[in-house]
């Protein structure tokens, strides 16, 4: 397995472009997470054993969460409304990357973003799950990794490449004791 930089060099390193994006085939999963607030649960690491890259849509909470899942497959994370303190305050509002030629918005509040010429917009914010679509642009929420709020399900998302190379986002729910 490769080495990969560690968060600290995470704050020296220039955000990801889309040069340094691995490169997707069929059968390829992104794993998508957002709003750990800090926690990152044994079980959201073996939930995401496996995937090619992962995105963290805001409210990190703290650095740790990056460097564990760093020690999975290279992140993407955006900072969130909770991302409040360096070295999560200095994580990019917003990402662009593209996956087989599909163009992925990744922001932390979707009502903050202009999802027009996006293929996909991976947001959080609101810790609910959710598939929809803003015209023709699939959105995905993956919920909440971190403490439970209200009654609201521990869940994650994943962004499948399918044999056509289209990118088929997936929620999944956490168990969790």
């Amino acid at each position: 397995m490769p080495d990969r930089p560690s968060a600290s060099s995470r704050e020296r390193r220039p955000q990801p472009t889309r040069q340094d994006v691995p490169q997707f085939r069929a059968g390829d999963r992104l794993g998508v997470v957002s709003d750990s607030h800090g926690l990152l649960r044994p079980r959201v690491v073996a939930l995401l054993q496996g995937v090619r890259a992962i995105i963290h849509a805001g409210d990190v909470g703290k650095i740790s969460v990056l460097e564990g899942l760093e020690r999975i497959a290279p992140v993407y994370a955006v900072r969130g409304n909770v991302d409040l303190v360096p070295p999560c305050s200095d994580l990019p509002k917003s990402l662009v990357l593209t996956v087989r030629g599909q163009r992925i918005l990744v922001t932390h509040i979707l009502e903050e973003a202009d999802p027009a010429g996006f293929d996909l917009v991976v947001c959080g914010h609101s810790h609910i799950p959710k598939i929809s679509a803003i015209g023709s642009t699939r959105c995905l929420n993956p919920g909440s990794i971190g403490p439970r709020r209200f009654r609201l399900p521990v869940s994650m998302g994943y962004i499948a490449v399918s044999p056509q190379g289209t990118l088929v986002p997936e929620l999944r729910t956490v168990e969790i004791e």
